[in-house]
């Protein structure tokens, strides 16, 4: 799959990360890119210039791409960005990042929004909905498919506590995305161990979530707590 990302920021960054080591192609555009930043990502394609400018993305051959994901810490380039995608490029996917969950109304179908993502929307939902450590919290739903991202906070005592990702048979159609870890995101390979508290962020399915929250849960019974 390619992937086009724009911004090369932290999140740019990090989800680009992920998807390399899933073996996708991934190209980043960003006005701002640096030897540092290719540095870090050097099995990324990288291209210098304003992803608003259709000049930009047509030497990105934003055409080929699969998926464009939005990045950038500004909602009107976002917006931009996702509009060109959809309607200049006929690109299948395109995922947006919103800053300001004040502009989150305006993140859909009509400027070429398939899935809006916004941070503190989901900083909310699990500060608000996760009343314990162990309680599963969907924080979004994909709007075409069941499909879903959750988070957990898991428990001390959860028998996964300091196992490898390679060795934990998570539920069918259920993929750990990202560990939030002190703070800082983490890209989750399979040699990286769980650690007591750590924020783990899945895309799964309404179906599996239960099994998820009894895998998170042994022995309790599921509280879990829907998002919107």
């Amino acid at each position: 799959m390619r992937v086009i990302i724009v911004g090369a920021g932290s999140v740019g960054t990090s989800i680009g990360q992920e998807l390399l080591d899933n073996e996708h192609e991934v190209l980043f555009i960003d006005k701002a890119t640096t030897e540092e930043r290719m540095s870090r990502l050097p099995r990324a394609g990288w291209l210098a210039g304003d992803a608003c400018e259709i000049a930009t993305l047509q030497e990105a051959a934003l055409q080929t791409g699969d998926v464009v994901v939005a990045a950038t810490g500004d909602d009107k380039a976002n917006l931009v960005v996702s509009l060109l995608a959809k309607t200049e490029f006929g690109i299948p996917r395109t995922v947006a990042r919103v800053n300001n969950p004040k502009n989150e109304w305006m993140f859909d179908e009509s400027w070429g929004v398939d899935v809006a993502v916004s941070t503190p929307r989901q900083m909310t939902a699990l500060v608000e909905e996760a009343v314990s450590v162990g309680d599963l919290v969907r924080i979004f739903d994909f709007q075409q498919g069941s499909a879903s991202m959750a988070g957990i906070t898991l428990p001390p005592d959860n028998p996964n506590v300091g196992r490898r990702v390679g060795d934990i048979d998570f539920p069918q159609d259920t993929l750990l995305v990202g560990i939030i870890r002190d703070a800082r995101p983490i890209g989750p390979g399979p040699d990286d161990a769980l650690e007591a508290h750590d924020e783990l962020l899945f895309l799964t399915t309404t179906e599996a979530e239960p099994h998820l929250e009894a895998m998170m849960r042994p022995g309790q019974p599921a509280r879990h707590h829907g998002g919107e």
